[in-house]
């Protein structure tokens, strides 16, 4: 009997999961009336930055660019979902002679490592040359974590929580 309740709970779990996600996108009409699919649009009628059917380029922070005291986590969860093939450009200042931090971009290889900021197998994608002008550009050919963090300083602004993010990016399914 126990078996059976089982049973029949988990399948009602299941369906009401299954017809929640599946009416998530549908656009009810003026009182609830039946409207269409929605497939880009928000309830306030505006439009995602990221609801295209293109790949898209971001700048990484936005006009704040990839510096130090900036909140990474933040710009990526105001920004996301990104898709496949999307591409993040991280602008950041050169080296300067005079003083001033350098920064770099890089692919650390799993969550433990970006948590630790731990920069032993990660990989150096971008230099602190490689930021200047029109900044580097980094493809997300996957669906698959990827975090990115500064490695400068031996991790310093990593550790600060700041110069770190992580995104997955999804496919972008034809509407």
């Amino acid at each position: 009997m126990a078996l059976a309740n089982a049973q029949m709970y988990l399948f009602l779990v299941m369906f009401s999961f299954m017809f929640v996600h599946s009416m998530a996108n549908f656009n009810y009409g003026p009182w609830g009336s039946p409207g269409n699919w929605n497939k880009t649009n928000f309830p306030n009628g505006n439009n995602h930055p990221n609801a295209t059917q293109t790949s898209n380029k971001f700048n990484v922070g936005g006009t704040e660019n990839w510096r130090y005291g900036f909140d990474y986590m933040d710009w990526a969860r105001k920004n996301g979902p990104f898709f496949v093939n999307d591409t993040l450009v991280f602008k950041y200042d050169p080296p300067n002679p005079n003083g001033g931090f350098p920064h770099s971009v890089y692919l650390l290889p799993n969550y433990s490592s970006f948590i630790k900021c731990d920069f032993k197998r990660a990989k150096r994608i971008a230099d602190p040359n490689q930021g200047a002008g029109e900044g580097f550009e980094f493809v997300l050919k996957k669906t698959q974590h990827y975090f990115f963090a500064c490695g400068e300083h031996e991790g310093i602004h990593c550790n600060n929580g700041t110069m770190k993010f992580v995104v997955m990016p999804i496919k972008r399914w034809p509407y």
